[in-house]
């Protein structure tokens, strides 16, 4: 009787071993102070570059007289208070031309019928 080797088999069983200890090795390094502390230390070395990497990007674009993301965005700011402004004025401008115009028509007619009456009151007083 022969005995077939089965290589998946063998496969899922490494595989199994394997993963169990790995799993328990790494929870139990996961909970561990040790591990928290070099995480934070990370963390802080992490933002201490990126604060470094702040300045020395600032200190460059002013160097070279580039603009930076803030000042960028107080300009886009400023434009799109002054477009606000242009849009109200827009709007008074068209409501008053409205206004302008009603109020030239009732002038209109009213010299209208003014010169009708004169050219009556001529005619009267030509009789």
């Amino acid at each position: 009787m022969t005995a077939t080797l089965d290589p998946f088999k063998f496969w899922k069983e490494m595989y199994e071993k394997t993963e169990s200890t790995w799993r328990s090795s790494i929870q139990n390094t996961l909970g561990t102070e040790q591990f928290a502390q070099s995480l934070g230390q990370i963390q802080n070395q992490y933002v201490q570059y990126q604060e470094l990497i702040k300045t020395l990007t600032e200190s460059y674009l002013k160097e070279a007289n580039i603009p930076s993301r803030e000042e960028v965005a107080k300009v886009a700011s400023l434009i799109i208070n002054v477009d606000t402004k242009v849009d109200d004025l827009e709007d008074l401008i068209y409501e008053q031309k409205e206004t302008t115009s009603n109020e030239i028509d009732q002038l209109k007619k009213d010299v209208s019928n003014l010169e009708q009456k004169l050219d009556q009151v001529l005619e009267l007083l030509k009789k």
